[in-house]
């Protein structure tokens, strides 16, 4: 079956997302680590990308862990820290591929306020031909449930539609629907995929 559209994570394939790096940089690898062990920054993270609050979710957070209060309260006051920066290829090949007139949608764990605040800064969040937003979806990957709601909000099915993400349980969550999967590595690998589909030129995917 023809593939009808393209689908980007936006976390290590449209932004680099390496919350554990930044914190490196700031209190050191062995606090960080204390810190991510005893207060599951993770954890929290998934409240909001669930749709809880951006602010109130960390800064209870925070109150919760007073011993790491004012690092925990980074994740949100220095959020663009954590995110970024931007992989241009892949903002390139996302670019390419809509020029070509092939859909491309975002499916993102994202929390509401947050993908707001990061699109004022990476305007290419809002060129998405469909939004796919966990926060506003209630449901983050891998949960089959999104991948569902998905394919009913574009009206393709699994065979139609091409995913990339960093992580491989979303991506055997997509695979397990029957979508075509490419795990990402790094944009070059995601360009080939792309060439070798078919979708665009070698030339395009530079």
């Amino acid at each position: 079956m023809t593939i009808k559209a393209v689908i980007f994570d936006i976390g290590n394939v449209l932004i680099e997302w390496q919350p554990e790096r930044f914190y490196d940089a700031q209190i050191g690898e062995d606090r960080r680590r204390a810190m991510f062990a005893e207060a599951d920054l993770h954890g929290m993270n998934e409240l909001v990308d669930q749709g809880h609050p951006f602010t109130e979710t960390i800064y209870a957070h925070a109150e919760k862990h007073p011993e790491w209060r004012d690092e925990i309260r980074m994740w949100h006051d220095r959020w663009l820290d954590l995110a970024t920066p931007v992989i241009d290829h892949s903002v390139r090949l996302m670019r390419a591929l809509q020029a070509r007139g092939i859909p491309v949608f975002s499916l993102t764990n994202f929390g509401i306020e947050s993908y707001d605040y990061a699109a004022q800064h990476f305007p290419f969040l809002r060129e998405f031909d469909r939004d796919f937003i966990s926060g506003h979806m209630k449901v983050t990957k891998p949960d089959a449930r999104i991948y569902q709601m998905v394919e009913e909000g574009a009206g393709l099915s699994g065979p139609e539609l091409l995913f990339t993400d960093d992580r491989p349980d979303n991506i055997f969550a997509a695979s397990e629907r029957g979508w075509h999967t490419h795990q990402f590595t790094g944009p070059e690998g995601w360009a080939k995929r792309l060439v070798g589909e078919g979708l665009l030129p070698e030339e395009d995917a530079r």
